[in-house]
């Protein structure tokens, strides 16, 4: 599955819009990640554990997103963006969006 954040894929043209797509996850981190990313906040610096956990969350809202265009029938989704919020204070959730569509070489 091609997964692009631009309008065209390169030497394809898109044959059928199938629609919006999308994948969605929300994580939090254990209680021991959380006491490890507060005792790091209080020196400063990058915050390991939540960068980790951010990286995967993306990752699987990517392969949610994949799983959810398939379903469609899609061979491709255009216009890929993230979105993020938080959730209370120990929750993030991560959505990945975009237009599922089928599309052909030129």
């Amino acid at each position: 599955m091609i997964v692009v954040t631009t309008e065209n894929v390169a030497n394809h043209r898109v044959r059928e819009t199938l629609g919006q797509c999308f994948g969605v996850v929300v994580r939090s981190r254990g209680l021991c990640g959380n006491i490890m990313a507060g005792l790091r906040s209080l020196v400063g610096g990058e915050i390991v554990e939540y960068t980790r956990m951010l990286e995967e969350a993306r990752r699987h809202a990517v392969d949610r997103l994949v799983a959810n265009a398939t379903m469609m029938g899609a061979n491709a989704v255009t216009m890929m963006r993230f979105d993020s919020s938080e959730m209370g204070q120990t929750m993030s959730e991560v959505v990945a969006y975009g237009t599922a569509v089928i599309i052909e070489p030129v």
